[in-house]
């Protein structure tokens, strides 16, 4: 999803500097790598970067289709910010211009008025030459770009939003654990969220061998850490299951074939599985995800790797929806507080996004 050669922010980005028609062949065939986000503004309680926490003021850009935009949505929900906050889900099928909004009325977001996310970069720096990656918070107002800083962002939203969560709401990052999720998320960022890019994105064999043996090798040591226990840290949801939950959930559609990270798949895996599943039935997670959405991106867009653009019917989802028995484990995914409500409407993952729409192609 990177582009291999843009000074990418993590998120999944469009193009090249010169903005090429050849952008998507281009994945598989350079050097991958991955650098730290170009706007980094954080959105504060007390506005320190001149962006305060603000209802209604900002709007978060994230395709279902991305990991790393993935986060920001599950975040949102569990928290409670929908009110606050508005959601814009671009095509999965962006082309090298950037992210398009071809899935509203007159191509158009409807509140930005914007056909491309990169218009929204452009306002912020004038000739913007880099990537075009989501998430990304765009000022209402402005129809600047505020902050693509796929890190930080759902730290904030976890922190510094508080006073716009919902009652309820969960700490997703609690002052108690963050040094021992901060630990965890380390390890799953290095070789899980990035190593499966690493692995699919390689352009030598040892470069490849090196980032799938550091996948499998993590995957191995989480899936000991949860054989006792229902989550990563402590025994509520935190800021590190998300972020592990957005690659497991996406390893068995798209990284096992197209990235090539086969050793095992996720089904295979019982403790991984039962945990995977275990998130994806909780609100706030599985409600999120669009299975439709991953597929086509990954395997139409990457030319590079798969450049016929076959989507392949496969794997078979309905086993996310079977037991998952973790709750035997113990733990309370929400604390002291309580599930998110309904998804709001309009903001609904379509039927043919979800785990029950099998095998019916594109």
């Amino acid at each position: 999803m990177p582009h291999p050669t843009d000074s990418d922010t993590g998120g999944t980005t469009a193009g090249t500097t010169a903005r090429t028609t050849e952008g998507n062949t281009e994945y598989g065939r350079r050097p991958f790598k991955r650098s730290k986000s170009h706007f980094a503004d954080r959105i504060t309680a007390d506005g320190r970067d001149g962006w305060p926490v603000e209802a209604g003021r900002y709007r978060l850009v994230a395709s279902r289709a991305c990991p790393w935009a993935s986060r920001a949505v599950i975040s949102r929900r569990l928290l409670g910010l929908e009110d606050a906050l508005s959601l814009a889900i671009p095509d999965p099928l962006q082309d090298d211009r950037s992210w398009r909004f071809t899935l509203d009325p007159d191509g158009r977001d409807p509140v930005l008025g914007i056909r491309y996310l990169s218009e929204a970069y452009n306002a912020r720096e004038k000739g913007y030459p880099g990537g075009v990656s989501v998430p990304a918070v765009v000022d209402v107002p402005s129809g600047k770009l505020v902050t693509n800083d796929f890190q930080q962002i759902t730290l904030d939203f976890a922190t510094e939003w508080k006073a716009l969560h919902r009652p309820g709401a969960p700490d997703l990052y609690p002052e108690r654990w963050r040094e021992e999720i901060d630990v965890v998320m380390a390890g799953v960022y290095r070789d899980v969220n990035n190593g499966v890019y690493r692995a699919g994105f390689a352009t030598g064999q040892s470069e490849y061998e090196a980032a799938f043996h550091d996948l499998f090798r993590r995957l191995d040591l989480l899936s000991e850490r949860l054989s006792n226990q229902r989550y990563l840290v402590g025994d509520t949801l935190t800021e590190a299951d998300i972020r592990l939950f957005t690659t497991l959930v996406r390893f068995d559609p798209v990284y096992h074939g197209h990235f090539k990270c086969n050793q095992f798949k996720l089904a295979e895996d019982p403790v991984l599985w039962a945990y995977a599943k275990d998130l994806y039935q909780t609100p706030g997670f599985g409600d999120t995800v669009d299975f439709h959405h991953i597929k086509q991106h990954y395997y139409r867009v990457h030319t590079g790797i798969n450049p016929i653009g076959i989507v392949p019917l496969g794997p078979d989802l309905s086993g996310w929806l079977t037991p998952h028995h973790r709750e035997e484990l113990g733990g309370r995914p929400f604390g002291d507080g309580t599930p998110p409500g309904p998804v709001p409407p309009g903001e609904e993952v379509p039927p043919s996004g979800r785990p029950t729409a099998l095998l019916t192609g594109s």
